[in-house]
């Protein structure tokens, strides 16, 4: 059956965990809800209160920085490890990994510096807090929080919102449902002026979460006592009442050993006529293991809580661990595989963006149906087929003979010099394209989630992506250009042989007095104009379907059909060590994975441990 110490032990570990892991509080994922749901006490008290006596006789060492004023001006996360008898006490920080401290003055000197370099050596505070971890066989497994004192005014050196500052960082803490409130007062003070129950008060009206401290019994006046207190006739609480004798300043002075400290303690409750009779409910040990067992009943109710909460946290982390793939092998057969599997992921979605499941292929239709259109349009045919231009080419044409019926080397001359006008809008509606495809795997290489975790592959694959595309454009500049340039070679015989039988049908009225018409008048040269103009549309309108077939078949489809194909048969010609190469991970995501994997682990260990203490109970 798990005792009390192995289940407080339990979310001690996880705690510690969660702060190793940095899932300590105040984020909004299942990590940070994990430690929330975990009960911790918080020690609240006003300063000089004596809160720093009252946890080093939990702890059993004298550890903490001593003064006056502020001394507390960071929160100290304290996580107590009960170990076997006989095992060496030591502390661990979490900002100094790996390093033991066995010597309790450097832990003291520790929490200072560290302090300092968040603060300065002022009298400042942060919320950042110090996570020190102690394990001893003279301590019951607690995670203890020690705040910054409770002030009224602020001292010189520190701003007139100190007060406010403080009170607020403490309410983070204690307004926390899961948080044990250890309100510490000084026995020698009137309770109803204690800053720890004035606030206690506020975050837990009912008391129920709430465990007073009375320190200080010793130094009341003669003749006066805190039964009154202790015995909850002054203030009632839900959880008892426990007084605490701390160390005197000439202990403290002589280094008096806390364990000394501690049967001082019991001697003192054991022999005093006001209190002995509750001698057995007094002092430090009994305070410990009293939270420790209110925790244990704690956990305990919790239990159902905290398991759905860690079975989300796996759940998350199995997925995250999906998402960032698994550590990659190391022979060069499995790494080929891997290249391969993921050029393929990246081949798949880059299908999808043309083939309509994700956005972009519908660009390439833009280019077809808008850009190469509007293009066409756009051409400079009423300049070059001006009057002007006309009768010049055409004169140019003739030479020294002029044309007897009808000029067929103006014609040529003219339609020519036209259709030399599409080649821009066909090598334009490539390089359109070309733009589209680079755009496309540049966002299929981002869209692949396997591929995340390779740089180097990524950059790869843009590269060799890059250049088949580019082997692409220009096959496919030089098929649009074939297509123009054989409408220029060979003209549509049929079109020119139907003019003759038009103007004939036409009509074709003599001049004044019966004389024929001027071969050479505007008339005669509009007509021609208007006869070429007429070719080059038809043959607009069959470039506008043929440009994007070509461009299509040579540039969209091979892209589909062969983006990597060279690249393939490129890295089945790799050693093993480029190969290791292409698949060395961005350190950020290592780190990542590395994170996970730990996590995960913690989560399915404490899994399983609390199943085990669910069917013990």
């Amino acid at each position: 059956m798990a005792t009390m110490e192995s289940l407080i032990g339990l979310v001690n570990r996880i705690q510690r965990a969660c702060t190793v892991l940095g899932d300590y509080g105040g984020g909004d994922n299942a990590f940070s809800s994990l430690w929330e749901a975990l009960p911790t006490v918080a020690v609240v008290g006003g300063q000089s209160s004596g809160k720093s006596s009252v946890l080093e006789s939990i702890v059993g060492r004298d550890f903490l920085p001593r003064g006056s004023g502020i001394v507390t001006r960071r929160p100290l996360v304290l996580q107590l490890h009960k170990t076997d008898d006989g095992t060496q006490e030591y502390a661990e920080f979490l900002h100094i990994p790996r390093r033991k401290f066995s010597d309790f003055a450097l832990v003291r000197k520790e929490i200072q510096d560290e302090t300092d370099r968040m603060t300065g050596k002022t009298k400042m505070i942060s919320p950042v807090p110090i996570h020190l971890s102690i394990y001893s066989p003279n301590v019951v497994n607690l995670t203890l929080i020690d705040l910054p004192g409770l002030t009224k005014v602020a001292v010189e050196g520190q701003p007139e919102s100190i007060v406010e500052d403080i009170e607020n960082m403490v309410r983070t803490y204690v307004e926390k449902p899961n948080c044990v409130i250890l309100a510490i007062s000084p026995a020698n003070q009137d309770i109803a002026t204690s800053d720890a129950i004035k606030l206690a008060r506020e975050v837990d009206p009912s008391g129920e979460r709430t465990f007073g401290v009375l320190t200080k019994l010793d130094l009341m006046d003669k003749g006066t006592n805190a039964l009154d207190v202790i015995e909850g006739r002054s203030y009632r609480l839900q959880q008892p009442w426990v007084g605490i004798v701390n160390r005197s300043q000439a202990d403290i002075n002589k280094n008096v050993d806390m364990i000394v400290a501690r049967r001082k303690e019991r001697e003192y409750f054991a022999t005093s006529p006001e209190y002995g009779h509750l001698a057995s409910k007094m002092g430090s040990e009994y305070l410990a293991k009293l939270l420790s067992k209110h925790l244990e009943s704690v956990i305990r109710a919790r239990i159902p809580s905290i398991t759905s909460l860690i079975n989300k946290s796996i759940e998350e982390l199995e997925s995250e661990m999906d998402h960032l793939g698994r550590p990659i092998a190391t022979d060069a057969g499995a790494q080929l595989y891997t290249i391969l599997e993921l050029c393929r992921a990246f081949d798949r979605i880059f299908k999808e963006h043309l083939e309509g499941g994700r956005p972009g292929g519908d660009r390439i239709y833009g280019v077809f149906d808008n850009q190469l259109p509007a293009a066409l349009r756009k051409l400079p045919f009423d300049r070059h087929l001006s009057l002007q231009n006309v009768k010049k080419v055409v004169s140019e044409a003739d030479g020294y003979q002029p044309h007897l019926i009808a000029p067929e080397q103006g014609y040529r001359r003219l339609i020519e010099g036209s259709l030399n006008y599409f080649r821009g809008p066909a090598e334009a509606s490539v390089d359109a394209v070309h733009f589209v495809l680079k755009e496309l795997v540049r966002k299929s290489i981002a869209e692949t989630q396997e591929l995340k975790r390779f740089p180097t592959l990524q950059a790869e694959i843009a590269a060799a992506g890059g250049e088949a595309l580019e082997r692409f454009r220009v096959e496919s500049k030089k098929t649009v250009v074939r297509l123009v340039d054989m409408e220029s070679s060979y003209l549509t015989v049929d079109f020119f042989r139907r003019l003759p039988q038009e103007v004939e049908k036409a009509g074709n009225p003599p001049g004044p007095a019966g004389t024929p018409i001027d071969r050479y008048s505007e008339g005669h040269f509009r007509r021609i104009g208007s006869n070429v103009s007429s070719y080059v549309g038809m043959v607009s309108e069959t470039l506008k379907n043929t440009i994007p077939k070509a461009v299509v078949y040579c540039q969209v489809r091979e892209a589909k059909q062969s983006l990597l194909n060279h690249f393939y048969i490129q890295i089945g010609k790799r050693e093993a060590k480029q190969l290791a190469q292409l698949l060395d991970e961005d350190p950020a995501l290592m780190e990542r994975r590395q994170q996970c994997a730990k996590r995960l682990e913690l989560y399915k260990s404490a899994r399983d441990e609390i199943d085990s203490v669910s069917w013990a109970r």
